[in-house]
Order: structure tokens, then C-alpha cells, then sequence
């Protein structure tokens, strides 16, 4: 067995070693899946698990280090060296026939990279489950927490029209090596085959919801001022009053702001 490279600070690498937290992460979606794509696998921690379900198994490593560990359970041409960032999502579904396949994507996240990463899986339609470790922070900002007030932000909104979410594991430093300064949180999504706002306008979402959220503890009235022709013809619109703060919003409200917005 190849010798495990030193994780890199740079690349934010923190190798998980709880086999609780691997075992629930690699068995979310196993039994849903056609194929399973994995993201920043590293010294293939979970990806040995990973290929014990007998799918079509793919990963998208940055570090090339790790070669000699991937390739002892992943086909050579089934490894890509590259930046998840960069990675054309379109060549890699046409080259390897998974466009009408169901993908599953595990990712153990780098946390400086995570919401990027996270918002870009929302636009790939193949990609029907995943199962993600983030820093908790921002991990729950992607699933409803049962009782939490004002919890409504970009991302909750965004994950929620395109994914089901919900908590799989809470993750402490000490199940990495080395530990991270913070909690991490493991979130599962199923994808909505009819979501409210459709993929090809995704870019539009994106943009309105950073307009009412960029302060969404301001009221609603003082935030669009300036983006929509007439604050008081807006809200004559809507049963949503413009003292509403954006992150006291229901999921139902953004959808009616939305559409009064864009039309």
C-alpha cells in the first residue's frame, strides 16, 4: 500500500479518520445511484469505500500526490488531475456517457473553496444526490434548521429550490487529521426533478437574491430601493410588507419576490 502524503495547508487538506462519519458518508446514496463522482478525494479515504458499491466511480483530485493511493481502487482513466473549479462538466458527461445516468457526488469540501464549488453542483442537472462536508458555518446556511428564526440567506434559498437538504452528521475537529479549527457538518441533497426556478435561470436568481440579501438585516423597502422602477408599485404586489427583513423571508416569499422582480 502507497505511503500517505503530509496533508498540504495551502490546498486546506484535513484527512478524515472517523469511521462512523466515512461509513454514513459513503453509504448515503449508494443504493440510488448509477454512478458516483468524487471531489478532492486526497489519500482516498472515503474513496475505498466508495468503490466497494460497484458503480462507475470517478475523482477530481487537484494534488497529484495522491496517484499511486487512487489508482490501488480507481481506474487510471477514471482519475482526473484537475482544479474542481475549472473541471468542464459538459466534456466529462459527453466522454463518459453519464448524461442520463444518476450521479452521486461525495465531497469532503475544501472549506476556501466551498460555496463556489457548492453553487456551480446546483447548475449540473446529472448530479441527482450528494453528500458534503463543510465547516459548519457555512454548511448551514445550505439546509432548514427545525426552529431556527431569520435563518433565510442566499444559499438556503438556492440549495432549497434545486436540492431536498438535511443534516446527516455533526463532525468534530478530532475526526481529522490534522484538526481543523472548526466543527464540519455533513449535509445530504436529493434533487428536484421540477424546481420552482429553472436551472437556465439560475444566474437571475443568483443576482436578485445577492441584491435583497447584500444587507439582509435591512427592511426589504430600503434594500431595493434603486433596483426596481417604484418601491410602493412593488409591494401594492404582494402581501409581503416592506418593513420584511430578507432573512425573515420564507422560501414561498422569495419565489413571489422573485417573480415580481423578473417580470
Amino acid at each position: 500500500m502507497s505511503k500517505i502524503p503530509r496533508p498540504n495547508k495551502e490546498l486546506g487538506q484535513h484527512f478524515l479518520k472517523d469511521k462512523s462519519i466515512i461509513e454514513s458518508i459513503t453509504n448515503d446514496f449508494h443504493n440510488k445511484c448509477d454512478a458516483i463522482v468524487e471531489i478532492g478525494p486526497g489519500p482516498a479515504i472515503l474513496t475505498k469505500s466508495l468503490s466497494l458499491h460497484n458503480k462507475d466511480l470517478f475523482v477530481i483530485e487537484k494534488d497529484t500526490r495522491f496517484s499511486d493511493l487512487l489508482l490501488e481502487c480507481v481506474k487510471e482513466e477514471n482519475i482526473f488531475f484537475e482544479d474542481a473549479l475549472k473541471f468542464n462538466w459538459e466534456i466529462f458527461l459527453k466522454e463518459k456517457k453519464l448524461h442520463d445516468k444518476k450521479i452521486w457526488l461525495v465531497s469532503n469540501l475544501p472549506y476556501n473553496v466551498s460555496a463556489p464549488l457548492f453553487l456551480s453542483f446546483q447548475k449540473i442537472h446529472a448530479i441527482k444526490f450528494m453528500s458534503l462536508m463543510f465547516q459548519k458555518e457555512v454548511g448551514e446556511k445550505t439546509y432548514f434548521k427545525e426552529n431556527a428564526k431569520n435563518q433565510m440567506g442566499s444559499l438556503l434559498a438556492i440549495s432549497n429550490n434545486y436540492f431536498k437538504s438535511s443534516l446527516l452528521s455533526k463532525v468534530l475537529p478530532g475526526a481529522f487529521t490534522p484538526p481543523p479549527k472548526v466543527d464540519s457538518v455533513v449535509v445530504s441533497y436529493t434533487r428536484y426533478e421540477s424546481p420552482r426556478v429553472k436551472i437556465d435561470e439560475f444566474a437571475q436568481f443568483e443576482q436578485f437574491l445577492r441584491t435583497i440579501f447584500r444587507f439582509k438585516r435591512k427592511q426589504l423597502g430600503s434594500v431595493l430601493k434603486g433596483s426596481v422602477d417604484s418601491i410602493d408599485d412593488f409591494f401594492a404586489k404582494t402581501k409581503i410588507k416592506r418593513e420584511t427583513r430578507a432573512e425573515a423571508l420564507s422560501l414561498e416569499d422569495i419565489y413571489e419576490l422573485f417573480n415580481l422582480y423578473t417580470h
